[in-house]
């Protein structure tokens, strides 16, 4: 992977390495043995070079699943993260906080951003239909022995733990069909280092299995929740079951999760007409009502016009509600949050579009099929489950996600050239 160097060379770097110390990670002084092990690195590009074929841009059709692989200009280790340890060493430098150790190189891109956030889709299978979500002449599912067991599945989220995520949602398609679902949150929870574990669901099962997922540990829930009326929700998610999300709502308040999040994706000639109906909910209620601009994915027939934005959605709601005031949110939060001043629960706005975030994006995923995306909006992916099923070591896997993680872009290509690109429906990225 990389240059011979002479004798001299490698004489006057370790001087160098031995002259300036430095604070490292377990996880970080670990990539750096890698680097000085030939050996090892002629493995790891042995495996990358079997399993991915380079680092690989996967196309996806909405009607076929299709994988066109694209190879891109390099396919050594030439992610800032992966030069040398000395330049590891300056980029962990540069990571340093006052009083925080160095984040991980693995999970670092080259702008900085700390990755500690892992979306992990557990299905491709959902039992709704929503429009933005799948086409309507549905998917091609993945082949069951081509998706992530659940030993893969906590096998890479044990690594990517290790490595500085603390927070993991599990999604789908819908998770919750997933028979050993409340295994994987259990051992999930045995993670030390984990610190919040949430799930995203449509809550059509939600109500009967909330006791258990309770007592397994989950910590956080979102709800997707696009209408009011029942009707009309059945519209927008071609199914029946209204009542039963609602019942799913209910009862996860009850049992002392608060907020419980609700995910609406708001549609121009839909159900932009609910947003005030929506902000009500959470007068007396422990609610987060999040507003979710429109986004293009394969399938969905997005159309810029069918986009309500984020301001347009604003001022609608403080013609209701003037003193609607801004809160505080965190630096990696993707919603804009509100409040109505003596209303119990709040509400937020994702502005992926009109307003993008993605300087402080901290967000990595894996779909069912186990491969690695970088960006929700891009179609560059790398398969983990082929570097996993191929007998790699743990070692060999952080150097595949730290030159994935090294390569994402500083920002998405915009909605109009989002719209333009081929991605994978979202059932098949994670929802």
């Amino acid at each position: 992977c990389f240059p011979a160097e002479s004798s001299s060379v490698r004489s006057e770097r370790s001087s160098q390495l031995s002259e300036t110390p430095f604070t490292m990670s377990a996880s970080t002084r670990t990539g750096c043995r890698l680097l000085e092990r030939r050996g090892s690195l002629k493995n790891v590009r042995k495996v990358f070079d079997r399993c991915v074929n380079g680092f690989v841009q996967r196309m996806f059709s909405s009607a076929t699943h299709e994988e066109n692989e694209i190879e891109v200009r390099e396919s050594t280790f030439s992610a800032p993260n992966f030069t040398s340890p000395l330049k590891t060493r300056t980029k962990l430098e540069k990571l340093k906080g006052d009083s925080i150790l160095p984040f991980s190189a693995f999970l670092t891109d080259g702008f900085g951003r700390r990755h500690n956030y892992l979306r992990i889709s557990l299905t491709e299978k959902c039992n709704l239909r929503c429009q933005y979500c799948m086409p309507e002449e549905g998917v091609k599912l993945t082949p069951r022995n081509q998706l992530l067991s659940a030993s893969e599945v906590l096998t890479l989220a044990r690594l990517f733990v290790q490595e500085g995520v603390d927070k993991i949602r599990l999604t789908g398609g819908e998770p919750l069909i997933r028979p050993d679902v409340l295994d994987i949150i259990a051992e999930l929870k045995k993670l030390e280092g984990l610190k919040t574990l949430a799930v995203t669901t449509n809550g059509i099962n939600l109500s009967r299995l909330l006791p258990k997922l309770k007592d397994v540990g989950l910590d956080l829930i979102n709800v997707s929740l696009d209408s009011l009326v029942p009707a009309k929700f059945e519209f927008i998610v071609r199914r029946k079951g209204f009542h039963k999300v609602m019942e799913g709502i209910e009862k996860a308040a009850e049992l002392g999760y608060n907020p419980v999040k609700i995910n609406c994706v708001v549609m121009r000639g839909l159900n932009e007409d609910e947003l005030l109906d929506f902000v009500a909910l959470t007068e007396t209620k422990p609610l987060e009502v999040r507003f979710i601009e429109y986004m293009p994915f394969d399938g969905n027939k997005w159309n810029f016009k069918k986009m309500v934005s984020y301001q347009e959605m604003l001022d609608r709601i403080r013609q209701q509600w003037p003193d609607l005031e801004r809160l505080q949110a965190g630096a990696a939060d993707t919603a804009k949050i509100y409040k109505v001043p003596g209303f119990t629960g709040q509400l937020g706005f994702i502005t992926s579009m009109s307003e993008h975030f993605c300087s402080s994006c901290n967000r990595l995923r894996i779909t069912a099929d186990g491969n690695l995306k970088v960006c929700l909006f891009g179609n560059a992916e790398v398969s983990l489950r082929d570097v996993l099923r191929s007998g790699a070591s743990d070692e060999e896997l952080l150097q595949i996600i730290g030159a994935a993680v090294g390569r994402k872009k500083k920002q998405h290509a915009g909605m109009f050239s989002i719209s333009q690109m081929k991605n994978r429906p979202m059932i098949l990225i994670g929802g």
